[in-house]
Formats: C-alpha cells, structure tokens, sequence
C-alpha cells in the first residue's frame, strides 16, 4: 500500500482541472475513477422516493486528505479481492433541509416499505435516523459498501414488495455482497454490530477494517457511515454536486 503522503501528493496536479470546488475539496472520478461509484442520491430509488436537491450529478465529493484515504483503503480491498461502492460523500445543507423536510411531511412514499420496515416516517429525526446538521457537509464523511472485483455493478431499482432488511432474495441488493441489509435502510439491522448472518458479518467487519485502517471512523448504528478521523473539521458549505 503506498504511504498516504504519497497518495496525497499524486492528487495535487489534479486540483487544478477540480473547477467551480471550493480550494480543498475535488471529485473522485478526477482523481479515482477506478473505485466504483452509485451515488444514490443523484438518482430515484434512495429513501425519498426522487432526486435529491444539490445532487445534480453523480459526484462523489471530498476533501483532499478524505481522498487519500479512500485510495488507500480502496487499495488495501483489492489486495483481497475486494473494492469500494462510494454511495454518498459531500452532502449540500439543501440536501440535509429536503431530507428533514420529507421526514416532518408525514406522507407515505411508494418506496418506504422498501426503506422504513417496521418504522414510521415522522419518527426518523427523533430516533436519531435523520441529523438536521448532518456531518457529511464538511467532505470529510461518505457512505460506502463493499464489492467483489470483478463482479457487475447493480444499481438496484424499486422492486415492490421488497424491503431493505429482507432475506437476500427479497431486499434489494447493491453488489453480489451479504452485508445484512441494503445501504441506507432504517432498521435496527443496519448497526454495525447487529446479529446478522456470518456472510453479512464477515463482510461487514471486512469493510470497517479496511476503512479503519486507512484513517476513517465508523459508525454504529450504520455500517455503511465512515468519517475521516484525522481531518480537521471544515466550514459547512452548501455547493450544488454536479
């Protein structure tokens, strides 16, 4: 694995073509096209049912040092086998008012029985599923799975009848990959440390290492939520992905 320094200082002749980013943040498919991206909120089939505001294009992203450390965990994975799927990184604060907004309407979407098994949607904020200070705005945080190299990406669509915590055959699946259940679903489940088969267990333990390793800190009740441990915490900004 090559020494973050030196990963870091392979980023530095791309800063320059990272236009229209405030100084300190880039794109991973500027720097990184080779890890595998679905960012789930660019497109319809994520918890809210549409595209969410400031997703203007599937872009992951980060702060400098954040994009070192997903290399090198990237890096590490494919040593084995294994590689990253960046769902989210960056997120706009407009995107943070939409979520909070959706969660406080009280209506009921055609993809909640998908996300929301066995929860109602106006308990999100309160059971702490939803921040209104969400601390992907600074680039330092991202949710990602885990995959086989080599294996076709999926990019699951809405599937009715399925929900997120379901058997496998049942739930949508975002790689070839058991981790339990699918990313961004709202289920006592999805904590890290939740009684999930060993495959699941296996995978999801394989990530968090990976990841831990490569300077980022995990978070329990998610197992796909990873921040960048030693990156200094940033302005909160509210640009537009695209």
């Amino acid at each position: 694995m090559k020494p973050l320094a030196v990963l870091a200082a392979a980023l530095a002749p791309c800063l320059a073509g990272a236009d229209q980013l405030p100084q300190g943040l880039l794109r991973m498919s500027e720097v990184a096209p080779w890890i595998a991206t679905d960012i789930r909120y660019a497109r319809e089939f994520n918890f809210t049912g549409g595209v969410v505001p400031g997703y203007e294009a599937a872009e992951c992203i980060v702060t400098e040092a954040t994009a070192a450390a997903l290399i090198a965990a990237e890096e590490s994975l494919n040593a084995d086998g294994y590689g990253l799927i960046l769902f989210d990184c960056y997120r706009p604060q407009r995107a943070v008012d939409h979520f909070l907004a959706w969660a406080g309407s009280g209506k009921a979407g055609v993809v909640d029985e998908v996300f929301l098994p066995g929860i109602d949607r106006n308990r999100l904020i309160g059971g702490g599923y939803i921040a209104a200070r969400s601390s992907h705005r600074f680039g330092a945080t991202v949710d990602v799975g885990l995959r086989r190299i080599g294996d076709p990406m999926l990019y699951p669509q809405h599937v009715p009848g399925q929900r997120c915590d379901g058997p496998v055959a049942e739930r949508p699946m975002d790689s070839s990959l058991n981790l339990g259940t699918s990313f961004d679903c709202f289920s006592p489940l999805s904590a890290l440390d939740a009684a999930v088969p060993e495959p699941a267990r296996r995978n999801r333990e394989r990530l968090r290492q990976a990841m831990q390793d490569a300077g980022f800190a995990s978070y329990a009740a998610e197992w796909w939520h990873f921040r960048h441990a030693t990156d200094p915490a940033q302005v909160a900004l509210d640009i537009a992905v695209d």
